[in-house]
This record gives C-alpha cells, structure tokens and sequence, in this order.
C-alpha cells in the first residue's frame, strides 16, 4: 500500500473560496510536475526546495483546469512521512474535481477515508491515540472536545500509557532474566518490590479510567432529559435553550408525544438535550408510547431537568417524577415565576432534595443560573487540561479496563506466594492491553476498522 501514490479533496465538497487537494506518495512530485505550469512555464515542481509553495496552473494535457497555489513537502517532514503535494485551487464543487481527475489520471490513486492518517500512523509519525484524536478534532461540538482532543493530538495519552508500559516491561524482563539465569539474578523478596509497583500502576490506570465518564460527556455531550407533567414548560425551555422554536409549544396538554433531540452549546459545554412526553396516565395510544419513551429516557439520562409548573400544586404526575429522580442527578427548575406561584419552593427543596432553580421560560430567565449549576454538578466547576488527561475513546476505555484486570491478577498471585512465571503472563497482559492504546499490539483489522472512521481526505 505504501508504494501506491494517493489523492483526494480534502476540504468540504461545498463552494468556497479554496479546495484543497491533497496528493501523498513515492510519485506526489513526478504527477504533480506532469499537470503544473508556472506562469513562466519553466518551473519544475520536481526542483524546488521543500517546504515552498508556487504559483501557476493545472493543465490537463493542453486545455486550462484552474490557476493554483502549489505546496510542496518532502518526505519525512510532512504528515504523512511521505513526499506530499496540496494543491489549492478555486473551491468550485467542479473545480476541484477537475483537478482531482486530473492528478488521478497522471497516476495517482482515490485514497481511502482516513487513508492520510493512516499512512502517518504506519510510517510512525503518530501513535494510534494520536490518530484517533484527528478526527475527534474535526468531530468537536464544543470548546473542551477541541481542547480534549488537541492534548490528545499532543501525545497526552500516549505519555501516560507509555509511562505504565515502561515500569511494567522492565519487570517483566526482570522475571524473565531471573527465571533463565537464577545462579545470577536472585528473586528473593523481589514479590514485596513487584507489589509496589504493581500497586502504582493500578492507581494510575484507576486514575484515567476516572476521567472516562467526564471524557465521555465531554466528548458526546451531557445526556439531559427534560422531564415534566403536561404542559409544565419542557418544551419552552427547550427552544429557549436552542435558541429557536424547535419544539411545538401549545396550550393543549400531551402535544409533544415523541422523543425531539437537540444539541446545545452552555459556555463550552455539549449538552444532549431531550424533550419528552409529559409524564401522566393517559389513555390515547399514540401519547402513552411517547410517555413510556419519556419513562425509558430518564433512566439512561446523564441529567435530568425535571420542570415544576409553579403555577399549579403538584399532582401524582410530580410524585412519579420524584420518584425517577432517585439516585440521578438531577436539577428541578420553578418554572413559570411569572405567574402567582401554587408551589412553595423552599418546602419543594426539602421534597427533592435537589438543587431547585427559579426559572421563567416565558421570559428567559434563570437560563445562566442554570448553567452554572450544571457546570458545578459535572465538572466541580471547570475542567483543565493542564495536568489532566481525559480518556475520551471507549476503545481505550476497554483496554484500561483489561489492563486492570491483569494486574489484579498478578496482585492476587503475589498475595497467594505464587511462582513469579505467574506473574510475568499477567504482566504481559496487562503490557498488551494497554499497547492497544497506542497502537503497539493491534492487528491490521483493527487498524483498518478505526481508519475506516475517518472523512474523506484525512
């Protein structure tokens, strides 16, 4: 696959101002030099120095494709390890594929999706964290994904599991080495030093298996259900929250009856956000489906938002939502304050033991209230990025998790006075695992299954 030479578009198919074609492999330059003339015409783009860019023409034999910027990157300082050509031209839709067809036809092959990261992970110019923090860059909904994934990018993860793998590895070849040479290299309580590190171990792994469930919200965003009786104001303070009438607002009770999805963005923070049925005993088929959804919902939910109408006593519908609160976190916002309040707050707060938070859909009030207390709940009040490492990937998440369960092992076995060749096959699991990471112990299917991810072009 390597001595192949591969192109693609790698900006959005949309018009703009530029596209970008990007031509990576052993023959980037050759093709390239074959379709590109300077406005002088006596440029060989085989010739200039790496790293420049020129300015000429795409000519498809005699007949003008487009005039163009042409980058020029040999191997290895570029992204992919390889000599690289990107070729900007006018980000006219047919444009760029003219020029696309045209590097194609002088020799190049379609890349794959994700085919430029995969050949910079080949060639070792990043680990697979690194990789898959490529396209979480590009996917981010929201300030702390993009900070997320740039650390990530930056090595964050790949330090710390190298970090493990390190002390592990020297234990192993210790065991080894003794194993094979006892005349020479004594294991006599080396079970109580093997502990200690083994233990260290454990804490830091615990420690990044920790970050994964913020990682998560992080990433994919806080899934928050907003639950309430008919016509408490759900579907107010959702299209408040979006910024625009998502939701149908009427004053007819059970008219939302489906499950309606939006993402929002509260000062760099995704949320998930989920309006449902109101929570009643109904007897129309179509709404007691939606409610049920409603009911299942809130039990896969990160938050639930439960909505007081202020305005009217709570009722058996409340009670039930009180009772789905239990063990979640939750926050119950006093909705509707415009209106002569039915509902002691202060005596509502005893009732749920939850924070409660005035708010008034009608009059967009309460809003900024609520994101900090969101903000408190999930994140004690701000995330950092400067020593922390947040594990965002699930796949990472499994390995930590397998690397655990090694080590656990091989705590028990010293525990139990075991033989040390017991210990050495746990270590390596756990070794193994965590190389999974970063891509030191995978198999070309998986490789192939991550980059397969990717967008077109990267």
């Amino acid at each position: 696959i390597m001595e192949t030479t591969i192109a693609a578009i790698s900006t959005a198919m949309s018009e703009s101002g530029i596209g970008i074609i990007r031509v990576s492999g052993p023959e980037a330059l050759d093709i390239v030099s074959r379709i590109y003339r300077s406005k002088g015409g006596k440029k060989d783009i085989n010739k200039v120095p790496t790293h420049t860019i020129h300015y000429g023409y795409v000519y498809d034999g005699e007949e003008l494709i487009d005039e163009v910027l042409v980058m020029v990157m040999r191997a290895p300082r570029t992204f992919t390890g390889e000599d690289t050509v990107e070729i900007d031209c006018h980000g006219g839709v047919y444009a760029m594929r003219r020029v696309l067809e045209t590097v194609l036809k002088n020799g190049a092959k379609t890349a794959s999706p994700g085919e430029f990261t995969k050949r910079a992970f080949l060639n070792g110019k990043m680990d697979l964290s690194q990789a898959e923090a490529v396209m979480d860059v590009i996917q981010a909904k929201n300030e702390y994904a993009l900070k997320s994934s740039m650390e990530q990018l930056r090595g964050s993860v790949q330090k710390a599991i190298r970090d493990i793998r390190k002390d592990l590895i020297y234990h192993i070849a210790y065991i080894e080495s003794a194993l094979d040479d006892p005349e020479h290299i004594s294991l006599d309580g080396y079970s109580q030093e093997l502990l200690e590190i083994v233990e260290k171990a454990q804490e830091e792994i615990a420690h990044l298996l920790k970050t994964a469930s913020d990682g998560k919200m992080i990433k994919e965003g806080i899934r928050t259900v907003i639950l309430g009786k008919p016509n408490a104001g759900k579907s107010s303070l959702l299209n408040v929250l979006v910024g625009e009438n998502r939701a149908i607002v009427t004053d007819i009770e059970g008219t939302t009856r489906d499950i309606l999805e939006e993402y929002i963005n509260l000062h760099g923070i995704s949320l998930r956000m989920i309006d449902t049925a109101g929570i009643r005993e109904t007897e129309d088929v179509v709404e007691k489906i939606g409610v049920n959804r409603a009911r299942d919902m809130a039990k896969e939910a990160d938050l639930i938002l439960y909505v007081v109408d202020s305005s009217r006593p709570l009722d058996e519908n409340d009670e039930e939502i009180i009772s789905m609160l239990d063990s979640r976190k939750a926050i119950v916002l006093y909705n509707k304050t415009d209106l002569e309040p039915k509902v002691d707050m202060k005596a509502l707060k005893e009732r749920v033991n939850r924070p409660v938070i005035s708010v008034s859909a009608k009059e967009e009030t309460g809003i900024r209230e609520l994101e900090k207390e969101i903000k408190n709940m999930f994140f004690s009040g701000e995330i950092s990025f400067n020593d922390e490492v947040y594990i965002t990937n699930a796949r990472h998440k499994e390995a930590l998790m397998e690397a655990a369960e090694s080590l656990r092992l091989v705590k028990n076995s010293i525990e139990m006075d075991m033989p040390e060749d017991f210990f050495s096959i746990d270590l390596m699991n756990a070794y193994e695992s965590l190389g999974r990471i970063i891509g030191e112990s995978v198999g070309e299917d998986l490789v192939n299954e991550i980059f397969s991810k990717f967008c077109m072009g990267k």
